[in-house]
């Protein structure tokens, strides 16, 4: 059994039978009273984002969680479809499992992640930035580029993305997919 001193960014916990992801975490000590650990947690398998506190010791229940290459293929009535890169096996997934679903592009590689006690998929995480081809874009005005002025774009995937205004249609951008921001123009 693991205990609060385990803890760790990025590791996945059971807690009153949800999953949830270790955001950020600390220890309050106090001179009169025991030791507190706090952890903000973002739900696996529900879109909750909640705050717990343990007394310093308590046991706390960590998931584990495989970490598998999956390449992204299309999205039909039952889901977007991936296919593991090792086994060739095809797993379809609901959108709401996957953290950025508007820049998928087909062929692309994946992260899934899986729960080795269930093996089910919880997640599935697309690098964290991505390049992609700029299908519409305003013109800039010529001498309109020295402000951080943005305008939308629409990319490949379908996504709208607000870039800097030299950025032209039929260029590649680096975005995001955290957050969806506009990075840099790729030569």
């Amino acid at each position: 059994m693991a205990n609060t001193a385990d803890i760790s960014r990025g590791m996945i916990i059971k807690l009153d039978g949800s999953l949830y992801t270790v955001v950020e975490f600390g220890e309050n000590k106090t001179a009169r009273a025991a030791a507190k650990v706090w952890a903000k947690l973002k739900g696996v398998d529900n879109a909750r984002s909640i705050e717990k506190t343990w007394n310093s010791g308590d046991t706390i229940y960590p998931v584990r969680v495989e970490r598998k290459a999956y390449q992204y293929l299309y999205k039909d009535d039952t889901g977007y479809n991936f296919m593991d890169n090792e086994t060739f096996e095809q797993i379809a997934l609901q959108e709401a499992l996957i953290d950025a679903p508007q820049f998928l592009k087909e062929a692309q590689e994946v992260s899934v992640l899986i729960n080795t006690d269930t093996d089910q998929p919880m997640s599935v995480e697309l690098p964290d930035k991505i390049v992609v081809l700029v299908t519409y874009s305003e013109p800039g005005i010529k001498g309109d580029t020295a402000t951080r002025t943005l305008k939308p774009a629409k990319v490949e995937t379908g996504a709208t993305v607000n870039v800097p205004l030299f950025v032209n249609e039929g260029e590649l951008i680096r975005i995001n997919t955290k957050t969806g921001e506009y990075v840099e123009r790729v030569k």
